[in-house]
């Protein structure tokens, strides 16, 4: 909840006694709830995130977030798919045992579901009666233009709500299947059951980046709307009734709670090492994707976000270089502190250095 400090007194017990409720050992929800008769007992997903719209704010960052996971799991179906010759049903159970593991989560638990439903007029697998073309309210859409009002980097995110923008050209895209050319259909260089082990990998470490970015951009507005949030208490009541509900947010939660000033997921230690663990997978399954012609967005992005922020040198130095240079937009120099700009007299001779 956002608003008044006070309100929230006045309303928690009621919150808290209807929320949803975790189990504190496991961080996993506790089921059970009927209409008149909430959990009781466990830890309740409701807190107070600050004044204004502090609250709804955080709750646009969810579902951008939402956005990303949904995206992730629908490209890891894709390639397990076209490039691993799998069925519905046998990614349904491949779904299922990643919910026993780091990816327990309720989407994933309802993409092995849907994975198994047969469609009741044809008999035909249900995911393939059901028109590629996806719908969006908006969030994912706000959560992107906020990041890009900030000046916060978040293409997973952004990529999510792009691959919906582009399902819905369904016709433009059966005309464009039989114009443009791509590489030949192929299967996955390496036996099926590795090859699921590495689409796993690829989707964990996309999801911890796809987080990242989605923390970050409320780090940002939190600064800019003078907001003290606890990162480690949003992560800790999205562990329940929410759609992005997963055992992953505990570690989350833990890693805000050694470090609140944490300024980026990726620099815990926790989450470094379970990407160090998987990305040779990840990189090697996004190459897969783009050999087979398979489209990996946010796979993609995930990891170009990734290789970007452990960068310590790009080559935005050419980037600025270009925009001084037609546009006198000046640039900082590497062997001066940061804040003095200069700019090179391009069509002067001898091009002389002024300051700005």
């Amino acid at each position: 909840a956002g608003g008044d400090a006070r309100a929230w007194g006045e309303i928690r017990p009621v919150w808290e006694a209807i929320s949803a409720k975790v189990d504190p050992a496991t961080g996993k929800e506790i089921r059970g709830a009927a209409p008149g008769k909430p959990v009781t007992g466990g830890e309740a997903c409701a807190a107070w995130i600050g004044p204004g719209g502090a609250g709804h704010y955080v709750k646009m960052v969810h579902n951008g977030i939402e956005y990303g996971d949904m995206q992730l799991i629908c490209e890891a179906y894709d390639l397990l798919r076209r490039v691993g010759g799998m069925t519905p049903e046998e990614m349904a159970d491949v779904f299922e045992e990643w919910n026993a593991g780091a990816l327990d989560s309720y989407l994933v638990e309802i993409t092995s579901d849907i994975l198994r439903q047969r469609d009741p007029e044809t008999g035909a697998p249900f995911v393939d009666v059901v028109l590629d073309a996806a719908g969006q309210k908006g969030t994912g859409k706000w959560t992107s233009v906020a990041a890009l009002d900030m000046g916060v980097p978040a293409p997973t995110i952004a990529e999510a709500v792009f691959a919906r923008c582009v399902s819905a050209v369904k016709e433009e895209r059966v005309a464009a299947s039989k114009a443009l050319a791509g590489p030949a259909a192929r299967e996955a260089p390496v036996e099926r059951e590795r090859f699921v082990d590495m689409v796993r990998d690829a989707m964990l470490c996309a999801k911890i980046c796809s987080y990242a970015q989605g923390f970050q951009i409320m780090r940002a507005a939190a600064a800019e709307q003078g907001w003290t949030p606890d990162f480690a208490t949003i992560a800790r009541i999205w562990r329940g009734g929410c759609i992005i509900r997963a055992r992953f947010l505990q570690h989350i939660a833990d890693a805000y709670t050694r470090d609140a000033d944490l300024p980026n997921l990726l620099l815990d230690a926790h989450f470094a090492q379970t990407i160090d663990a998987g990305q040779a997978n990840w990189r090697e399954v996004v190459g897969i994707a783009a050999r087979a012609g398979v489209p990996a967005p946010s796979f993609a992005s995930a990891l170009a976000y990734y290789d970007s922020y452990r960068c310590e040198r790009l080559p935005a130095s050419l980037l600025q270089a270009q925009r001084d240079y037609f546009g006198s937009h000046t640039y900082e120099r590497t062997d001066r502190p940061r804040g003095e700009f200069f700019h090179l007299e391009w069509t002067t001779e001898g091009r002389p250095q002024s300051g700005a």
